[in-house]
């Protein structure tokens, strides 16, 4: 597989990501610089390795994984947005302000929006690809694209006030969505 390719293939990677880190800049709109690097840090590490992980499992799990990545990406995309949403109906005192920067919903996007990564990796094992080289590659779009992605997010979202957390759930639910109506109707 040549260069060009792989760099496609990371560039298309990155789709998720880009609308997961605009919600992420629109969530926290005083992120600092080292915060949206750890933001892009997980999810090119999640986005760059799981083609790796995916070379490795190889043929004998690709059915299974087909089969259900979608609804994999739905059900964590759909429960994150969804609780961005709930959170803004609750009062001021006992709403808890939604957190990229929490491990386990930072893990939980970069699982989310890396599953199709996985699958690109299973069909890597397949075809003659230097697999260091498109993990380098992948990786490091998604690192650049994610941070834009935080910087967007945060420039609009003073712009939106306090609904940011209801735009964020919103696009989290449609990727979440996209993903599964993709795989159920177009494939």
């Amino acid at each position: 597989m040549d260069l060009l390719t792989i760099f496609l293939i990371g560039l298309g990677l990155t789709g998720d990501t880009l609308a997961v880190s605009v919600s992420t800049g629109l969530s926290i709109t005083k992120i600092r610089f080292f915060q949206a690097v750890k933001i892009a840090i997980v999810l090119a590490v999640f986005q760059g390795l799981m083609p790796l992980l995916g070379w490795f499992l190889g043929i004998q799990i690709k059915e299974y994984i087909i089969n259900i990545d979608h609804w994999l990406a739905f059900i964590l995309l759909l429960a994150i947005g969804g609780k961005m949403i709930l959170e803004t109906f609750k009062d001021q005192e006992e709403r808890k302000e939604f957190n990229p920067l929490k491990t386990s919903v930072l893990i939980g996007i970069s699982i989310a929006t890396s599953i199709d990564a996985l699958v690109v990796g299973i069909s890597f094992g397949f075809i003659d690809v230097n697999i260091l080289l498109a993990v380098a590659i992948i990786g490091f779009l998604t690192f650049f694209v994610s941070m834009t992605g935080v910087f967007i997010g945060k420039k609009t979202g003073s712009l939106f006030g306090k609904k940011v957390e209801i735009i964020g759930g919103i696009i989290l639910i449609l990727i979440g969505t996209r993903i599964l109506i993709e795989h159920l109707f177009f494939q």
